[in-house]
């Protein structure tokens, strides 16, 4: 049987199929016990109920399946008329019904649709639908007597008038159904004809042939061989296969085109039948197999594009073995389309396979996977011009396939091609799975001359082309790691969509967003805002035993993205020339640092240089490196809101309170009794100057880097590996070796950022840092970032843990609060401030960084990243007071 969306190899057709299988059900006797039946039905799937009214489909859906996976006739005719038996309402009912349907199935749900369905035309609707969601369309039919059915209709009060000739005319359309059901479409049918085979029948779920999601590897997938047996020889033992299994377990997994104008194509075919056969391997047909094995069963295919050299390697070969033509071919009728593996992590398929496929059963998907989709033109060469699906792929899975031959193989948008032309003097080329490491051997020879030179039709790059507007717009949920699913408002999207598509660096080196940082509890401290006390038992309440007290500079936050070399940023983020050569340097907000980049290069090279000093490539294997700092000083990006806020109120007061108390302190000296009104203008000047003295420390001037400073206090991310869960005192030893690099060349770029470990549980050791925090705020120091020396933690419930709190100063604090917050009467009403949003949107823009970094370090596309990084961003636009 063949119907319109059905795949063309034995393999996926037949009652033993791999994806597409029809089955229908011997016919029993009429009454009587009956053996028990197992209905196997695929686990993706639209299953019809067929049978009169009557016949007990409702009775056995509710038997054999869940509530939410049946959709009933009856009860849509209720949502739409307020009546189930409205008859009147059946059209608009079964609109609902369908649209029911499309959405579980869309959405990749086993769908049960309850109606009668006796009528051709109702299950064709029901077959164009599960044809358009790439799924196999089940009927199991319910042959009931017609006086079973009257007696169960007589017994409802709802059908109790149900005439006997609607029960007839529904048995006499489904009586001439039966034969057709296969040739309409339907994969698999299940015909019970009794009470006692219904009562016996059982629900099998069967599992789809391409999903193998419960193997997690690891796989080495190998690119389209063409009968290159030696190079394939070759590639699996420097993947470390021996005599076909590896010794580690590892499963090698090929992509199709084994065969046609290399120089051994049953040679390949053999190797790879038996690592298969061994449970070493795994293989997806190429559109080459597909015509190979139409030829092998003797059908009538054009000669062409390497198949005439696979024929006369064949005939050589049945001289030697006669029986290795049938292996091929059932070998061949074996393949199923793709596979989906690593708990739904990894699709390797032949052509590529957009996201609405994986896992889906047709012919379409089938078509798909073995040819791609073309554009209907053709190029210079006459060969038919593919359409990039590549470029528009958004899906989790990462999709591995061959078919077009590439120079080399690059990630775009987690899709990678692996055909890197062996047969045409190429190299064949293997992915490591989950390493996502490239492995390649060069081609012995060019063994076949290609059509059209070996380039790539689609952008290059693992990155893929830059953010697409759909990839933010609107309200979005951002799944992460560490705190399940954030959510993003939509209008928080659409501020940031303004700030990052008019002022941010190039896409593809904003990798991070730092968060915003959290600030310790209010202290009732005499005199204070923000105590350290506070902070620390904070942390001991979450279970941090150890925490490290880091140093607050009055900076600028940065974010610095050096590459190794302008190499490094080209292979790593796609950039070169005057998009940003060497990385990147920007704000917290993701614009740049500086506005000109020759500073911003300047910047990189030195900490290049420190970089190299201190062995740090070497030692964490990478040629690009992510770190957050502070840029100073303060000045250097904020003299705008210098001159404008905190200057004016520094200039304002020092014009006006000289005049106001020398005026006050005559009257005072002509005995006027003021009222305390000269002590109090004496307490707001000095406070005055007191505010002018605490931004003073923070500005000084510049000429380009002369008198720049950047202390920086983690390490972020590297090639493969987020760094940003190393423990602190890790970091601050890598750290210190950059500082201590950079000034041995006399940079003097890089400050050090001064620290102290406390014990929570350890009042002497609270006291010491308490000690510390003091003496660093009484020299002007901005004051100190407590954080849990082990980095990512948890508390006692596995909630995240504050990454760090911020303990500001007294009198940094005046810049933020005003001259006068010392007051007694100022201090208590601050002390009303709300701190639980800006807690959590520390924790949520921290989660949400994390992520980034992760997608980053395992290689995921661009999208993917900035999906965290503008999230971050977007969060930053919610309305909560700026000065905590």
């Amino acid at each position: 049987m063949t119907t319109g969306d059905t795949e063309s190899t034995n393999a996926e057709t037949s009652t033993t199929s791999a994806d597409d299988s029809t089955s229908t059900s011997a016919e029993t006797g009429s009454g009587g016990d009956a053996t028990p039946r197992v209905l196997p039905v695929p686990d993706l799937s639209l299953v019809v109920l067929v049978g009169a009214t009557g016949s007990g489909k409702s009775t056995f859906a509710r038997k054999h399946f869940k509530p939410t996976e049946v959709i009933s006739s009856d009860f849509c005719r209720g949502l739409v008329a307020d009546d189930e038996n409205d008859q009147s309402a059946s059209r608009d009912a079964f609109d609902v019904l369908h649209y029911i349907a499309g959405k579980r199935l869309a959405a990749g749900r086993l769908t049960v649709v309850d109606a009668t369905s006796v009528q051709q035309e109702s299950r064709r609707q029901l077959i164009a639908l599960a044809r358009e969601h790439d799924v196999l369309p089940v009927a199991i039919v319910l042959d009931l007597p017609e006086d079973v059915c009257a007696e169960r209709n007589a017994a409802r009060p709802d059908r109790a008038g149900m005439p006997r000739h609607v029960i007839a005319r529904h048995r006499r359309e489904l009586r001439r159904s039966l034969r057709g059901l296969e040739r309409e479409g339907f994969r698999k049918v299940h015909i019970l004809r009794s009470v006692a085979e219904v009562e016996a029948a059982r629900i099998v779920p069967e599992k789809r042939y391409n999903d193998l999601r419960h193997l997690t590897g690891p796989f080495d997938i190998i690119g389209d061989i063409h009968g290159c047996r030696s190079e394939l020889d070759t590639l699996l033992a420097k993947l470390g296969y021996r005599d076909g299994a590896h010794p580690d377990g590892r499963t090698a997994v090929f992509v199709g085109d084994l065969v046609d104008r290399g120089p051994d194509s049953p040679g390949v075919l053999r190797r790879v039948m038996g690592m298969v056969a061994s449970g070493n391997a795994l293989c997806v047909p190429g559109n080459h197999e597909n015509k190979l094995g139409r030829w092998l069963k003797g059908r009538q295919v054009q000669h062409t594009h390497g198949l005439a050299e696979t024929i006369e390697q064949f005939e050589r070969e049945d001289a030697a073995d006669p029986r290795f033509r049938e292996q091929a071919r059932e070998f061949i009728e074996g393949l199923v389309s793709h596979y989906v593996l690593d708990e739904g992590r990894l699709v390797v398929c032949h052509a590529g396979l957009p996201e609405k496929y994986h896992g889906r059963t047709s012919g379409r998907v089938r078509s798909h996977a073995l040819y791609g989709d073309t554009t209907g033109e053709t190029d210079e060469f006459g060969l038919p011009v593919r359409y990039p699906w590549a470029e528009d792929y958004r899906g989790r899975a990462a999709v591995v396939y061959g078919h077009t031959p590439v120079p080399t193989a690059s990630w775009l948008n987690n899709t990678i091609c692996l055909d890197t032309g062996a047969v045409f003097g190429g190299k064949l080329t293997a992915l490591r799975w989950p390493e996502r490491e490239l492995v390649d051997v060069p081609a012995e020879q060019v063994w076949y001359e290609p059509t059209r030179p070996l380039a790539t039709e689609a952008p290059g790059g693992h990155q893929g082309r830059p953010l697409d507007l759909a990839d933010v717009h609107g309200r979005r949920v951002v799944e992460t790691r560490q705190m399940g699913r954030v959510a993003v408002r939509e209008e928080n999207a659409a501020a940031a969509l303004e700030v990052m598509s008019r002022f941010a660096v190039d896409p593809r080196l904003l990798a991070y967003l730092p968060p915003t940082m959290a600030p310790t509890a209010t202290s009732q401290e005499a005199g204070y805002l923000e105590y350290p006390a506070e902070a620390f038992a904070q942390y001991r309440a979450d279970g941090v035993g150890r925490v490290v007290c880091e140093e607050k500079h009055m900076g600028s936050r940065a974010v610095a993205l050096v590459c190794r070399d302008a190499d490094a940023a080209r292979t790593r983020f796609g950039v070169e020339g005057a998009t940003g050569a060497t990385g990147a340097l920007h704000t917290r907000t993701g614009r740049p640092f500086f506005d000109d980049p020759r500073v911003t290069e300047e910047v990189l090279e030195r900490l290049r240089t420190a970089i190299s000093g201190a062995g740090l490539w070497e030692e964490l294997e990478t040629d690009w490196l992510l770190l957050d700092g502070e840029l100073m000083p303060w000045s250097l990006k904020a003299s705008g809101l210098l001159r404008k806020q905190y200057a004016a109120v520094g200039a304002a007061s020092g014009a006006v309170f000289p005049g106001a108390t020398a005026a006050l302190e005559a009257a005072t000296a002509r005995g006027v009794d003021l009222g305390g009104l000269l002590e109090r203008q004496r307490e707001r000047a000095e406070a005055a100057t007191a505010f002018t003295d605490a931004y003073r420390r923070y500005c000084w001037t510049t000429d380009g880097l002369e008198g720049v400073r950047f202390a920086p206090f983690q390490i972020l991310a590297g090639q493969g590996r987020s760094l940003a869960a190393v423990p602190h005192d890790a970091q601050l030893a890598w750290l210190d070796r950059l500082v201590a690099a950079d000034t041995a060349t006399g940079s003097g770029l890089l400050q050090t950022t001064r620290r102290i470990v406390v014990d929570t549980a350890d009042e002497q050791s609270v006291r010491v840092g308490t000690d510390w925090w003091l003496e660093l705020t009484a020299a002007g120091g901005e004051g100190m970032v407590v954080k849990p020396l082990d980095a990512l933690v948890r508390d006692g419930k596995g909630r995240l843990v504050q990454p760090g709190i911020k303990v500001r100063g007294r009198e940094y604090l005046r810049i933020i609060y005003g001259p006068e917050y010392t007051r007694e009467d100022q201090l208590t009403r601050l002390r009303g401030r709300t701190l639980g949003h800006k807690r959590s949107l520390a924790l949520r823009e921290y989660a949400l960084g994390l992520e980034a970094l992760d997608r980053l370090a395992e290689g995921e596309p661009l999208w993917r990243v900035h999906e965290a990084v503008f999230a971050v961003l977007a969060l930053e636009s919610e309305p909560v007071d700026p000065r905590l």
